[in-house]
């Protein structure tokens, strides 16, 4: 059984007020000396601020609702396999990257789901101080405006956000197929934070982002943003998203999405490659 509208509200509340001050820490731990870390690969960076912030969340959200699980980026959370209950995506800094050499362009992200269903999101860009935010069924809104409707949408006219690394050859899809694409396009764009590309997807500033490589905490907040203004969300493919499993997703413009699925369709039935195919 759903709980009602009004818990949803309260979440949010809680959820904005810990996002703010989650924020104030990062903008002052940002003028100081950073613990630096790699984990799988160089350029998969982590700090002492992102193993701090989500320390500090899942205290409060374990002091607040203690039934509700947490899938975090960084271990502290919960091992969770199934998507029953109330459960917490969180990602302390995203774009920890940007946080370590440019000092901007990183977000926090917080997105709520019951049995699956999102409920609430928050994305707060922490630099220039933009909050976009939703609870499902209410409106999705950055900072005080409330974020209108996505329309229909062409690629060829088309703004998308795509990270040079699938441009290039790599182990999970055909550099060719993305090339395509983005010939097609108006133009792209990459700003080293998916759950920013995303908060913009649903702002209607890019009309598509397509990855190959995102885990839930990622795109936890920006999903239920998306999904509130009418955009289209799935893996690169068309294939339904697997909420917990992560991987390739591609969401954007009704229009936009199905064009750009359809030529990943076709390169597919072509022979070229794609993971999971």
């Amino acid at each position: 059984m759903a709980m009602e509208t009004s818990i949803w509200h309260k979440i949010h509340e809680d959820a904005e007020k810990w996002i703010r001050e989650a924020g104030a820490l990062l903008k002052k731990a940002i003028a100081g000396p950073l613990d630096v870390q790699t984990k799988a690969s160089p350029d998969d960076l982590v700090t002492n601020m992102d193993k701090e912030i989500e320390r500090f969340f899942i205290e409060r959200i374990r002091a607040a609702y203690p039934g509700h699980r947490i899938v975090s980026e960084e271990g502290y959370g919960d091992e969770v396999n199934a998507d029953e209950g109330v459960i917490w995506l969180l990602d302390p800094i995203d774009g920890t990257m940007n946080f370590v050499h440019q000092k901007r362009h990183f977000a926090v992200s917080v997105g709520v789901y019951e049995n699956g269903v999102g409920r609430v999101g928050l994305i707060y860009d922490v630099m220039a101080d933009d909050l976009y935010h939703v609870v499902r069924g209410d409106g999705a809104y950055y900072n005080e405006t409330r974020l209108e409707l996505l329309d229909e949408g062409r690629l060829d006219t088309a703004v998308l956000s795509i990270n040079g690394t699938w441009l290039n050859r790599n182990r999970r899809i055909d550099p060719e197929i993305v090339r395509t694409i983005a010939r097609r396009a108006r133009g792209t764009r990459s700003y080293g934070s998916a759950a920013i590309e995303l908060a913009y997807v649903a702002a209607g500033r890019l009309d598509a982002y397509l990855t190959m490589r995102l885990a839930p905490w990622d795109y936890g907040a920006g999903l239920i943003l998306i999904e509130e203004v009418g955009g289209v969300i799935s893996h690169v493919d068309g294939r339904e998203l697997n909420l917990l499993k992560g991987g390739s997703l591609l969401v954007g413009k009704k229009g936009v999405h199905r064009e750009i699925s359809q030529v990943i369709r076709q390169a597919i039935a072509d022979g070229l490659y794609v993971e999971g195919q």
